[in-house]
């Protein structure tokens, strides 16, 4: 088919893309990107005039054909010339940022479109998202949305951005006074600091084998000062949920001195929280990786935190919870625990043997099965090497390798 014969069915199918019936909205969608999968260059470039000429079609219809974009995206972006490509991250850009309201599948759609295209060409992307931080004014929900997803799309790419990007974001942190504002800051750190962290572990294959942590420690510890002292006081569960899963990657590059000095304050703050979720998967995720950094420069805060931090580990494998719903990531924190406790096994064994006298049957199942743990994983606790990636918290770098199968509560331990 010629170039003008694909713009014309391209078009045709987008004029029935306002059609009633979501049946045949669906279809249509299909249908471009079908035909986007044999011709992506002429049907993107459709898809772009189409909306850029249509100013007025009605926002749903917009996000499903910034969808079908995308989904052409996703397997055929490196077939994009640079000016097309430039031509579509300006459309995006644009529909994106079009009403500061949040239309949240229009912009979803608009930012998917963005990402895929930033996995072939993440500095036109990079570029265009830094024009959108303007000193001293908020920035687009949408805008922290994609930058986070691009930190996991494409770490590589984004990573060399990301002092700008700080720099920009830091300055307005403070003033976020709505909670889905804080949400999105809170997402956009954690994402920066697990690609941070994913591109010092992969030296080897970075663009850039001279960046160092130091790189990002002032500015990361600036934004914790904000989440942990401010954030987390909030009375919204999902906010302090979202500061948890921020501290916990960015623990691992705030700088040794200041991780120390705030580990006293900090691990209380996380353990309180137990109090008030119930679902404590994010909580154990984030202290396990906040263990894990403090483990990795020989802290010293950690002996005088041991007590608190096993009891608040005991209160969720030992305390009343079948070991058959324990959750993977409760486990993984017994394995982060463990070089802490190994390095001071008396002071484990004198928090553990008394549980064991408890008439509570649940609670001696419990530390039996946490004895047996660390007695198993000893050896090896005392000489383990980091995991591959700091700060990710995998299931198996334990050398129990998987949680215990449920006990038969129904018997007497020995």
């Amino acid at each position: 088919m010629t170039e003008s014969s694909i713009k014309k069915l391209a078009s045709t199918l987008l004029d029935a893309i306002t059609d009633k019936d979501p049946v045949v909205q669906e279809q249509v969608c299909s249908a471009l990107c079908s035909l986007g999968e044999v011709r992506p260059v002429e049907t993107l470039r459709t898809c772009e005039e189409y909306l850029r000429q249509h100013d007025k079609l009605a926002h749903p219809y917009r996000a499903a054909v910034l969808r079908a974009m995308e989904r052409v995206l996703s397997s055929r972006a490196s077939e994009l010339d640079k000016d097309t490509a430039s031509t579509i991250i300006l459309l995006a850009s644009s529909e994106m940022t079009k009403t500061k309201d949040l239309v949240w599948d229009w912009q979803q759609a608009a930012s998917g479109v963005l990402v895929a295209v930033g996995r072939q060409f993440i500095s036109k992307v990079m570029e265009e998202l830094l024009r959108k931080l303007h000193p001293g004014t908020l920035p687009h929900c949408a805008v922290l949305h994609t930058l986070a997803s691009l930190s996991v799309a494409n770490a590589f790419g984004v990573v060399p951005f990301l002092p700008s990007v700080l720099s920009s974001l830091l300055p307005v942190l403070g003033m976020a006074k709505q909670d889905t504002v804080r949400v999105a800051f809170c997402s956009a750190l954690q994402r920066f600091s697990e690609g941070a962290l994913e591109y010092l572990a992969n030296l080897d294959r970075a663009p850039d084998p001279t960046v160092r942590k130091d790189a990002f420690a002032t500015d990361i510890f600036s934004a914790y000062d904000v989440l942990f002292h401010q954030w987390l006081q909030s009375r919204e569960a999902k906010l302090r949920l979202a500061v948890v899963e921020a501290l916990g990657p960015m623990s691992h590059l705030l700088p040794s001195e200041r991780l120390e000095e705030q580990l006293p304050k900090l691990l209380p703050g996380i353990l309180a929280l137990y109090k008030k979720h119930s679902e404590t998967f994010y909580l154990s995720k984030s202290l396990g990786q906040i263990l894990e950094a403090a483990v990795s420069v020989g802290s010293r805060t950690l002996e005088t935190q041991l007590d608190a931090l096993l009891a608040a580990l005991h209160s969720q494998v030992g305390g009343g919870h079948q070991w058959a719903g324990m959750n993977k990531m409760t486990w993984s924190l017994i394995c982060t625990c463990c070089p802490v406790a190994c390095s001071l096994p008396d002071r484990l064994l004198a928090f553990l043997l008394p549980r064991l006298d408890t008439s509570n049957e649940r609670t001696r199942v419990g530390t039996l099965q946490v004895v047996r743990h660390v007695i198993n994983s000893a050896g090896e606790c005392l000489h383990a090497s980091p995991a591959a990636a700091p700060g990710r918290v995998q299931d198996g770098d334990c050398p129990a390798r998987a949680p215990p199968q449920p006990a038969d509560l129904t018997a007497t331990p020995c």
